[in-house]
């Protein structure tokens, strides 16, 4: 990859990390459903801005709104009210770590999906090694019973089933223009997740600043300013080097998390994340593929080749 594409991939990874920072301040005043909505809502009204300001034309195919729909929901709505919600009893960085895990749950569903991908025998190691980092991660709450942290764990990793899903549901729309994807994809997240929100946890009552600023930061920045850059970089350098900002998401999110949240990290979280991590070096490959090459070996001259 180019320099500039590195330069955006560690951008991305920065700011998808202080999504867990915002939610965890969003769920001091707000619940996670109306968290949901306010970053789907406010990532929809900032993607919008984008349409119109690029002169976007939007599809014809009235079905293919209901696709988005129903991806919006899948894809943004439920796994953005998740993450908060299990931010209630996991800490933003572990939160961060098994977010990571969304490549291999993608394999493992992209393996049983129709005309999907089937997963090689280095990749399906790659998925157990993810997994091993997630028991890891859950091994404090296992000795000491903490059922309240194993459920927050299980409500992350469906988060991660969720966005495995949406990815390979996402290949059977055809090609649409990145900017226009996003911008209905949330809004099709907003027309599900607001009356939700609504019904079950009413109508939000914020009095801190700090709050509204973590929802405009989440959506505007963590989700509509996001969506715009990895549409535009994921063309160019592809999802096997996209897939890199994986790495850097959790670090960013462990790092605001202990020095802005006062948060603490265990030699349990950075096994888990270092399983997670060799998991996902296993799922991309590129690694293992330079220890298989056989190094070239040049013949010794002979007397035939050195008179020429």
């Amino acid at each position: 990859m180019a320099l500039r594409d590195w330069l955006w991939i560690i951008l991305l990874g920065g700011i998808w990390g202080t999504s867990f920072l915002y939610n965890e301040i969003l769920i001091r005043e707000i619940g996670p459903l109306t968290v949901s909505s306010l970053r789907v809502g406010i990532g929809a009204l900032g993607c919008w801005v984008f349409v119109i300001a690029l002169k976007k034309k939007l599809p014809r195919r009235p079905v293919l709104y209901a696709h988005l729909l129903l991806l919006g929901t899948l894809s943004y709505a439920i796994p953005f009210a998740l993450y908060p919600l299990s931010q209630g009893s996991l800490t933003s960085g572990v939160a961060a770590i098994i977010n990571a895990m969304t490549p291999l749950m993608t394999v493992v569903v992209s393996h049983f999906w129709p005309g999907g991908e089937r997963a090689s025998v280095t990749k399906s190691f790659g998925v157990v090694a993810g997994l091993a980092g997630v028991t890891i991660l859950a091994l404090p709450a296992l000795s000491g019973g903490g059922d309240t942290q194993l459920w927050a764990i299980g409500a992350c990793l469906l988060a991660t089933v969720c966005y495995a899903i949406s990815l390979n549901y996402t290949r059977s729309l055809g090609k649409i223009d990145p900017t226009v994807f996003a911008a209905c994809a949330l809004t099709g997240a907003s027309i599900t997740a607001v009356p939700t929100a609504m019904v079950f946890e009413g109508l939000p009552v914020i009095t801190r600043t700090e709050t509204w600023l973590s929802a405009l930061g989440i959506g505007l920045i963590a989700t509509a300013l996001a969506f715009q850059i990895m549409y535009r970089i994921l063309p160019r350098i592809g999802a096997t080097n996209f897939s890199t900002v994986t790495f850097l998401a959790p670090v960013s999110a462990i790092f605001l998390g202990i020095t802005i949240l006062g948060e603490s990290i265990l030699p349990s979280h950075v096994g888990g994340m270092a399983m997670i991590f060799l998991g996902l070096i296993l799922i991309d490959g590129r690694l293992t593929r330079r220890l298989r090459r056989k190094p070239t070996v040049t013949p010794p001259p002979t007397p035939e080749t050195v008179s020429k």
